[in-house]
Formats: C-alpha cells, structure tokens, sequence
C-alpha cells in the first residue's frame, strides 16, 4: 500500500481540492469535487476513503481556502502561503503569481526562495473571478465550459463597460437585445474581466515569470487576453485548480 506523507486540502467557494503527496513530493492523487453545504462531513468521508486505499496513518494534513475554518486537520494555513507555494514548487522559480478563483482573485509577487514578497486579494466583488463568468453563462443557460469556445472562435468582440459583476450581466443581456452576436459579447465578457486581472497585476507589479493557477486559468480565452494584457507568456501548470492544495501539501512536508 503506497505510503502517503501529507494530505492538501483546499475547500474553496465553488470546489473542493484535495492533494496526496509521497515522501519524495510527488502527487499521488489529486480530486476536484463540488463543495457540500456540510463540507466537513464530505472532507470525513473522503479521508476515510483515501485511507483504504493509501497508507495515511504518518500523513499530516493541511488545510487551507475559503472553508478551511470548519476541517479538522493537523494545520490551517492562509490560503496566500498555500498558492505561492504551490505555485513556486511547480515551476522551482519566483515571479508573479495570479490565482484566479470562483470568488476572489489573488496576485502574489515571490522571491527566488519561494517568500511571498506582496501580494493583492480580489475578495469584496466578484467581477474578475469565476462567479464573474459563471453568473453570466447561467443567465444565459449556456454551459460555463464551452464560454471560453465561443470566445476564441468569435470575429468580433463587443466592448462590456460594467466591472460589477451584478451590472455586468445585465449589460450582457441589453447588448443581446441590441442584436450583437452571442460570441461577440461573450468575448467582450472575458475582456472585462482581463482588464480587471491585469489592473490587480499592474498594481503589484511584474517580475517574470507570470504564473496563473486556480480554475478559471483552464478557460484559454482567459489566458490568450491576459497574455496580450501583460505581454508577458504565461506558465500554466497541467492542472491549475490543485495549486492551492497541492501548496498546502507541501508546507505539511
């Protein structure tokens, strides 16, 4: 039975991430899931579960993010400790950090050494998270997972003013009415909300390389625009949403 020596858990706003790494920090397991409305029975049943599967009885377990406060586990760390390091451990570099999650953003400058040098959060309005995008697509009863294809494939892009996310939405649906096309002002959509990461970004400042993790960085429009926001080539991990807990497994090491 293969021997686990941390578990990372981030119980963020829209997902629940949980990491399992070895003794030499590799991952052996990572799972993404919706977050229950009791959380801490889901995060029970699901160490109960990795426990018949991995050796955890030496495993320390860390949590961090939005829900962190209802867990049990070994240490609570701050969800800005837990991104930078993720982040830093999988690149094995400093630079500027953007985690772009359901509610709130976070923009960390690190040092060479892994140190979190300043940092910003995006924690009072959603307008430039996920929600951002998400609140929209609902609206609009198109799937948040093909917003991001009827951005790329668009030849036009309608300008959205709003950067609140509540007035944003309804400017969406009065440009619909004015006859622009869908993809057009879905383009525009993910503009908005560029235009908002990369004011976070300008006022901490770039060092590169620029990094992005959490679950929207898996959107590619958002990623294209915030490259031709900065000029700067983005490093993307294989799999952005697990940062923060993949961090959090770490700092358990």
């Amino acid at each position: 039975m293969k021997v686990l020596k941390s578990l990372g858990i981030d119980a963020g706003s829209t997902t629940l991430k949980i990491v399992g790494l070895d003794e030499e920090r590799q991952i052996v397991f990572s799972i993404v899931e919706e977050p229950d409305p009791k959380i801490e029975e889901q995060v029970d049943a699901l160490l109960r579960e990795i426990g018949t599967r991995y050796d955890t009885a030496s495993a320390k377990v860390v949590a961090t993010g939005y829900g962190s406060n209802l867990l049990r586990a070994d240490e609570k760390i701050t969800e800005i400790s837990c991104h930078a390091r993720g982040i830093y451990e999988y690149f094995k570099t400093g630079g500027t950090a953007v985690d772009i999650g359901g509610q709130d953003n976070k923009v960390m400058l690190i040092s060479e050494n892994g140190k979190v040098i300043d940092f910003m959060m995006n924690d009072k309005c959603a307008s430039g998270t996920g929600r951002f995008l998400e609140n929209t697509a609902w609206r609009l009863k198109i799937p948040i997972e093909k917003m991001a294809d009827l951005a790329l494939k668009s030849d036009g892009e309608v300008p959205i003013s709003s950067t609140c996310a509540v007035f944003a939405e309804s400017e969406v649906i009065s440009q619909l009415s004015r006859g622009h096309k869908l993809a057009h002002v879905i383009k525009g959509l993910h503009r908005a909300m560029v235009k908002r990461i990369g004011g976070m970004i300008y006022a901490i400042g770039i060092r590169p390389p620029l990094m992005l993790s959490g679950g929207v960085a898996k959107n590619r429009m958002v990623v294209q625009m915030i490259e031709e926001e900065t000029g700067e080539t983005v490093l993307l991990p294989e799999d952005p949403q697990i940062i923060g807990a993949y961090g959090a497994a770490v700092l358990g090491l």
